[in-house]
């Protein structure tokens, strides 16, 4: 019994990496600024809150302009090289590196890399609230 657990939960977990972690092929297509958004997680963790994660394929050259959101932000680079603008610093980021992003934080990103350039979004923000909020 206890063989079988293991297996169905390796298995479980093996099929949710697959999804977070496809190819960039695999995503939704680019929109105009060569940005495509799949969300794979929206889940309520409190009364007030939730947790969402999404993936952001950024096509070779791409970027997203300045924007914050309602709650924090965990980026997580899965392939690529991205560059991520905040407190007028540049950070140059590579796959397995991540930043933590307050609530609020003003910050852009684009890809600085040859190819396409991925990372896993992770925000922990109000329920009903836009979560992304496009800088004036």
């Amino acid at each position: 019994m206890k063989l079988i657990q293991t297996l169905a939960r390796s298995a479980a977990a093996a099929l949710i990496a697959s999804a977070v972690l496809l190819p960039a092929a695999h995503a939704q297509k680019f929109d105009d600024q060569g940005i495509a958004r799949t969300e794979s997680v929206r889940h309520d963790y409190d009364h007030k809150n939730e947790a969402i994660q999404v993936r952001v394929d950024f096509a070779h050259g791409a970027s997203f302009p300045a924007h914050s959101h309602p709650g924090v932000e965990i980026a997580y680079v899965l392939s690529g090289t991205l560059e991520y603008a905040m407190d007028g610093k540049t950070i140059r980021l590579t796959a397995g590196e991540s930043l933590y992003i307050p609530a609020g934080a003003v910050h852009a990103a684009r890809n600085a890399g040859d190819g396409v350039g991925s990372e896993l979004a992770t925000y922990l923000v109000e329920k009903g609230k836009p979560i992304v909020v496009l800088a004036k």
